[in-house]
Protein backbone atom coordinates (compact mmCIF):
# COMPACT_ATOMS: atom_id res chain seq x y z
CA UNK A 1 0.00 0.00 0.00
CA UNK A 2 1.31 3.41 -0.97
CA UNK A 3 0.28 6.38 1.14
CA UNK A 4 -0.68 9.54 -0.74
CA UNK A 5 0.84 11.64 2.03
CA UNK A 6 4.48 10.85 2.86
CA UNK A 7 3.93 12.40 6.32
CA UNK A 8 0.95 10.13 7.10
CA UNK A 9 2.39 8.91 10.43
CA UNK A 10 2.44 12.44 11.81
CA UNK A 11 -1.14 13.06 10.59
CA UNK A 12 -2.31 9.79 12.19
CA UNK A 13 -0.68 10.74 15.49
CA UNK A 14 -2.44 14.13 15.40
CA UNK A 15 -5.81 12.54 14.58
CA UNK A 16 -5.39 9.98 17.36
CA UNK A 17 -4.51 12.72 19.82
CA UNK A 18 -7.84 14.41 19.05
CA UNK A 19 -9.94 11.23 19.23
CA UNK A 20 -11.61 11.68 22.61
CA UNK A 21 -13.53 8.39 22.53
CA UNK A 22 -10.35 6.42 21.87
CA UNK A 23 -8.75 8.04 24.93
CA UNK A 24 -11.88 7.51 27.02
CA UNK A 25 -11.69 3.78 26.28
CA UNK A 26 -7.94 3.68 26.92
CA UNK A 27 -6.96 2.33 23.48
CA UNK A 28 -3.33 2.84 22.46
CA UNK A 29 -1.87 2.29 18.99
CA UNK A 30 1.57 0.69 18.81
CA UNK A 31 1.91 -0.04 15.06
CA UNK A 32 1.30 2.62 12.42
CA UNK A 33 2.09 1.57 8.86
CA UNK A 34 0.61 2.44 5.48
CA UNK A 35 -2.67 0.53 5.36
CA UNK A 36 -2.18 -1.12 8.77
CA UNK A 37 -2.75 -0.16 12.42
CA UNK A 38 -2.37 -2.25 15.56
CA UNK A 39 -2.97 -1.42 19.18
CA UNK A 40 -4.25 -2.61 22.52
CA UNK A 41 -6.69 -1.95 25.30
CA UNK A 42 -6.03 -2.95 28.90
CA UNK A 43 -9.43 -4.32 29.88
CA UNK A 44 -11.01 -2.79 32.97
CA UNK A 45 -14.35 -3.42 34.68
CA UNK A 46 -16.12 -0.62 32.78
CA UNK A 47 -15.29 -2.40 29.47
CA UNK A 48 -17.21 -5.53 30.52
CA UNK A 49 -20.81 -6.63 30.09
CA UNK A 50 -22.92 -8.44 32.69
CA UNK A 51 -21.21 -11.84 32.25
CA UNK A 52 -17.78 -10.21 32.66
CA UNK A 53 -16.90 -10.57 28.95
CA UNK A 54 -15.52 -7.68 26.91
CA UNK A 55 -18.60 -5.74 25.80
CA UNK A 56 -19.56 -6.18 22.14
CA UNK A 57 -19.74 -2.42 21.64
CA UNK A 58 -16.17 -2.02 22.86
CA UNK A 59 -15.08 -4.87 20.59
CA UNK A 60 -16.77 -3.28 17.56
CA UNK A 61 -15.24 0.09 18.45
CA UNK A 62 -11.75 -1.41 18.54
CA UNK A 63 -12.30 -2.93 15.08
CA UNK A 64 -13.57 0.43 13.80
CA UNK A 65 -10.63 2.33 15.27
CA UNK A 66 -7.87 0.18 13.81
CA UNK A 67 -9.42 -0.37 10.38
CA UNK A 68 -10.50 3.28 10.18
CA UNK A 69 -7.07 4.64 10.99
CA UNK A 70 -5.56 2.10 8.57
CA UNK A 71 -7.82 3.55 5.85
CA UNK A 72 -6.89 7.08 6.90
CA UNK A 73 -3.20 6.33 6.25
CA UNK A 74 -3.98 6.05 2.54
CA UNK A 75 -5.83 9.32 1.84
CA UNK A 76 -4.30 12.66 1.00
CA UNK A 77 -4.02 15.72 3.27
CA UNK A 78 -7.33 17.18 2.12
CA UNK A 79 -9.36 14.04 2.85
CA UNK A 80 -10.61 11.99 5.76
CA UNK A 81 -12.57 8.75 6.06
CA UNK A 82 -15.84 7.92 7.78
CA UNK A 83 -17.27 4.49 8.47
CA UNK A 84 -20.06 3.69 6.03
CA UNK A 85 -20.51 0.01 6.87
CA UNK A 86 -19.37 -2.25 9.69
CA UNK A 87 -20.03 -5.95 10.08
CA UNK A 88 -18.67 -7.69 13.12
CA UNK A 89 -18.58 -11.42 13.75
CA UNK A 90 -18.24 -12.31 17.43
CA UNK A 91 -16.36 -15.60 17.61
CA UNK A 92 -15.41 -16.09 21.27
CA UNK A 93 -15.97 -14.22 24.53
CA UNK A 94 -13.26 -11.76 25.51
CA UNK A 95 -12.15 -12.92 28.94
CA UNK A 96 -8.54 -11.74 29.09
CA UNK A 97 -6.93 -8.69 30.64
CA UNK A 98 -5.85 -7.11 27.35
CA UNK A 99 -7.50 -6.82 23.94
CA UNK A 100 -5.25 -6.62 20.90
CA UNK A 101 -6.70 -5.00 17.78
CA UNK A 102 -5.30 -5.25 14.25
CA UNK A 103 -6.75 -3.46 11.24
CA UNK A 104 -5.72 -3.35 7.62
CA UNK A 105 -6.88 -2.19 4.22
CA UNK A 106 -7.76 -4.84 1.66
CA UNK A 107 -8.70 -2.44 -1.18
CA UNK A 108 -8.33 1.31 -1.42
CA UNK A 109 -10.39 3.13 -4.03
CA UNK A 110 -10.84 6.85 -4.61
CA UNK A 111 -14.33 6.91 -3.01
CA UNK A 112 -14.41 3.77 -0.83
CA UNK A 113 -11.81 1.91 1.19
CA UNK A 114 -12.41 -1.67 2.33
CA UNK A 115 -10.81 -3.00 5.47
CA UNK A 116 -10.71 -5.87 7.90
CA UNK A 117 -9.97 -6.08 11.59
CA UNK A 118 -9.32 -8.69 14.23
CA UNK A 119 -9.81 -8.28 17.95
CA UNK A 120 -7.89 -10.74 20.09
CA UNK A 121 -8.14 -11.45 23.81
CA UNK A 122 -4.80 -11.97 25.53
CA UNK A 123 -5.62 -14.53 28.20
CA UNK A 124 -4.03 -14.85 31.65
CA UNK A 125 -2.02 -17.89 30.49
CA UNK A 126 -0.61 -15.97 27.49
CA UNK A 127 -2.85 -17.55 24.85
CA UNK A 128 -4.29 -15.32 22.16
CA UNK A 129 -7.97 -15.97 21.42
CA UNK A 130 -9.62 -14.42 18.37
CA UNK A 131 -12.81 -12.89 19.75
CA UNK A 132 -14.06 -10.94 16.73
CA UNK A 133 -13.49 -10.34 13.05
CA UNK A 134 -14.65 -7.10 11.45
CA UNK A 135 -15.35 -6.19 7.84
CA UNK A 136 -15.56 -2.45 7.26
CA UNK A 137 -16.15 0.04 4.47
CA UNK A 138 -15.04 3.66 4.71
CA UNK A 139 -16.18 6.56 2.57
CA UNK A 140 -13.45 8.98 1.52
CA UNK A 141 -14.58 12.53 2.30
CA UNK A 142 -12.98 15.79 1.12
CA UNK A 143 -12.21 18.23 3.92
CA UNK A 144 -13.32 21.78 3.04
Amino acid sequence: MQPKDPDFKSRIAQKMEKNEFMHYLGFKANVIEAGRIEGYLDIENHHLQQSKFLHGGVTATLADLVAGFAAFTLVNKTQTVVTSDLKIAYLNPGTGKRALAKGWVIKAGSKLIFGEAEVISLEQDGREVLIAKGYLTFAVVDIP
